[in-house]
């Protein structure tokens, strides 16, 4: 599995969060979005247009959440499966630590009892280099 496949779960939260901070954005313009008095006559103030297309887009934006949330999952667990299919312990506990919990390079060294970062990142970047030449040589 390469670095890009195993940060998909990292850029997903990432791309909910801005999602979610966009949605709220939208829900508080809707909310703010004055539809004037009611008379009974009509009106061309175009007001219920705007709350009608912030409503459309919300709903649409929420659809896009529940998908990236499904997404989520599947490569949290996809993710899982990969990790506990290696055989070294620490290389495990690093990968999960990285890409399932979504820590800094300090962080992990922190928690793994280190205090310089780059020993997780360098046995990290050993181990995707050399799983990289072994699904090389499988093809």
């Amino acid at each position: 599995m390469t670095k890009k496949e195993l940060s998909q779960l990292y850029w997903l939260n990432r791309e909910i969060e801005q999602d979610k901070k966009r949605l709220a954005e939208l829900e508080t313009s809707a909310t703010n979005c004055t539809t004037g008095e009611i008379t009974g006559m009509p009106h061309g103030t175009g007001n219920m247009d705007k709350l009608g297309n912030y409503a459309a887009e919300i709903a649409d934006l929420k659809a896009l959440i529940e998908l990236n949330v499904q997404k989520c999952w599947y490569e949290l667990n996809r993710l899982n499966r990969y990790i506990s299919s290696i055989n070294d312990s620490e290389i495990r506990l690093i990968l999960s630590l990285r890409y399932v919990n979504g820590m800094t390079w300090q962080q992990i060294a922190f928690n793994m009892g280190m205090y310089d970062e780059s020993v997780a990142r360098k046995k990290h970047n050993r181990f995707l280099k050399m799983s990289e030449k072994s699904d090389s040589k499988d093809l």
